[in-house]
């Protein structure tokens, strides 16, 4: 696929960089000369040094040949107007688009990006995409990660496995035995650095990552089972009051009226801005690094400590403070691929990077095959994928258990006319199912092959 990206900071780069590395052709552009080689030289992607909106440097990249263009620059309406110029002087078939300010997307201006008007077939909005995973965080405080599919009637759990974890050391064939009327499928462990599929006669050890796929009603019980019952938040405390933050704070007071909201934000002038449009929550003029702030928040008594700041090294440095002061959980917004490695080890509970939920967005359009969602985990170690299977899909009509799958991938549910199906060896697929799949990096292609007019794949 040839794919033109507007943009070299770093959702830019994270873009660029997971595209190249599949072998797509990929051009991007930038007005800074110093992102552009740096990107060249790094990545094996063409550089471009101009305006991501102008014809002549969109039709130097490729435009005309591209499939897909995207466009994350800083600025919202450069972004609008790329996709604007690719589809009116190009016709690039798919223009996704980058646009953070809430204005342009509220609901009465929803025509603005219809194909008459503005034609942009995906809209990415970082505040929003990060916002909700943070809410669904802290709705589910027992879990390190969380993603929906199937119409959010399928969730995709991320727990951590730890001491008194009561199914540790216990093979996954005899959970199973021990639990037959749960909804869950363990489908992928993360230890030592590794992202792997489990075979039936692996065990759970200390210190792995599960990854879970889920019925919804059943996802309560599941982090029980793992030995994760805590309960909602009743006390928050946010640190940055940005966007985000806003965000967040806002849909916790019309969403969870009982919890209590304090927020720490750095500039005064956004503090006050802030405060003016929360109704419950209270608001702290000062920096989320300064103990008296946060004893003023009462973070040592927080049932989670959020931070949301535009800066890494201020989230982890703050959720380490709250922690040492008494925070039962902290959650940390990093930007950086470098940081994640060692957040659990300076204590942090949880956190999110909002380039890879960037990432997983895009991955949904350049994916072939009746996909409908995907989610890549631990920094592109595999993809979690919901595809819609076809007549011709070599999954359809056979048992699961007479269907060779490659090592690599595991099927974690079946969605079938509104019903979550939990699969088994007796299962078999329906043409127009609608499949949550897990797979390895290396293994993404294979599933692509499964999901399109194909009869041509093992």
């Amino acid at each position: 696929m040839k794919i033109v990206i507007c943009g070299a900071g770093q959702v830019g780069y994270g873009i660029a960089e997971r595209l190249a590395a599949e072998q797509n052709d990929v051009s991007v552009i930038d007005s800074s000369p110093q992102l552009i080689n740096a990107i060249g030289d790094q990545l094996d992607v063409r550089g471009f040094v101009g305006h991501g909106a102008h014809p002549d440097i969109l039709a130097q990249a490729g435009a005309e040949e591209a499939d897909m263009i995207v466009a994350v620059t800083l600025y919202d309406e450069v972004n609008m107007v790329a996709c604007q110029v690719a589809h009116s002087l190009f016709n690039v078939p798919t223009k996704v688009a980058r646009i953070r300010a809430q204005s342009y997307l509220q609901g009465r201006w929803r025509n603005l990006f219809s194909r008459d008007h503005m034609p942009i077939d995906v809209i990415i909005s970082p505040e929003i995409e990060v916002g909700e995973m943070v809410l669904r965080r802290l709705a589910l405080p027992g879990a390190v990660e969380t993603v929906r599919f199937a119409d959010d009637q399928v969730v995709v759990v991320g727990i951590m496995c730890e001491e008194d974890c009561p199914v540790v050391d216990t093979p996954l064939r005899q959970l199973t035995e021990l639990f037959p009327d749960l909804g869950a499928v363990v489908v992928g462990l993360y230890r030592n650095h590794r992202l792997f599929v489990p075979k039936s006669s692996d065990s759970i050890l200390t210190g792995d990552l599960a990854y879970v796929v889920a019925r919804r009603d059943q996802v309560r019980r599941t982090l029980s089972i793992f030995g994760h019952e805590e309960p909602e938040a009743a006390k928050v405390v946010i640190a940055g009051g940005g966007n985000i933050g806003l965000y967040v704070a806002k849909a916790l007071e019309q969403r969870q009226s009982g919890t209590k909201i304090k927020l720490i934000e750095s500039s005064r002038e956004r503090a006050m801005s802030v405060a003016d449009e929360l109704k419950r929550s209270v608001i702290l003029h000062g920096s989320a690094l300064d103990q008296i702030i946060l004893n003023e928040a009462d973070a040592g008594d927080a049932d989670t400590m959020v931070a949301l700041t535009n800066e890494d090294e201020v989230n982890i440095l703050s959720s380490v403070m709250a922690k040492k002061l008494g925070c039962r959980r902290t959650l940390s917004l990093l930007n950086s691929p470098s940081y994640p490695a060692f957040a659990n080890a300076l204590g942090i509970d949880a956190f999110i990077n909002p380039r890879a939920v960037t990432i997983s967005r895009i991955l949904q359009h350049v994916r072939r095959g009746r996909i409908r969602g995907v989610h890549s985990l631990q920094n592109g170690a595999a993809e979690i994928v919901e595809a819609e299977a076809l007549d011709t899909s070599p999954l359809v009509g056979k048992p699961l258990r007479v269907i060779d799958l490659p090592s690599g991938i595991r099927v974690g549910a079946v969605f079938r006319g509104g019903e979550v199906l939990t699969p088994n060896g007796d299962l078999q697929i329906q043409a127009q199912d609608r499949i949550v799949i897990f797979a390895v990096a290396n293994r993404v292609r294979q599933v692509e092959q499964m999901f399109r007019v194909s009869l041509d794949f093992f």
